[in-house]
């Protein structure tokens, strides 16, 4: 048996529209989008946004994205001002056991590390 992929469900928090174009922004493209779920996708990297609610979940709960390189990433969400357009917060680049990475608090609250 062989596991082929691995797509999270990530909640959006209140506004589910706001959160989409914040993955949109970071230039992710939706491959699908009906019921209250929409399907995202780059590069081979996928989950699956959820109009969901939950303050308590979503600020405990973290994925990893890895990147080619972390200092290019985080001067694009800089350059594009998506802290101050959509409220996330990003971190600066660190040095961790598994690589350099930043955070990003996205919308919902969600901690997405982006790890070089």
């Amino acid at each position: 048996m062989k596991f082929l992929a691995l797509q999270p469900f990530v909640p959006s928090g209140k506004d589910f529209e706001r959160s989409k174009q914040l993955f949109l922004e970071l230039g992710f493209n939706i491959s699908f989008d009906a019921h209250g779920y929409a399907g995202f996708e780059k590069d081979g990297c996928r989950f699956i946004l959820q109009h969901y609610d939950a303050p308590g979940f979503a600020e405990n709960f973290m994925l990893t994205v890895n990147v080619d390189n972390v200092h290019d990433f985080r001067k694009y969400v800089i350059d594009k001002q998506l802290p101050e357009r959509f409220g996330i917060r990003i971190g600066n680049v660190t040095q961790q056991p598994y690589g350099k990475e930043v955070n990003i608090i996205d919308v919902a609250g969600v901690c997405w590390h982006f790890v070089e």
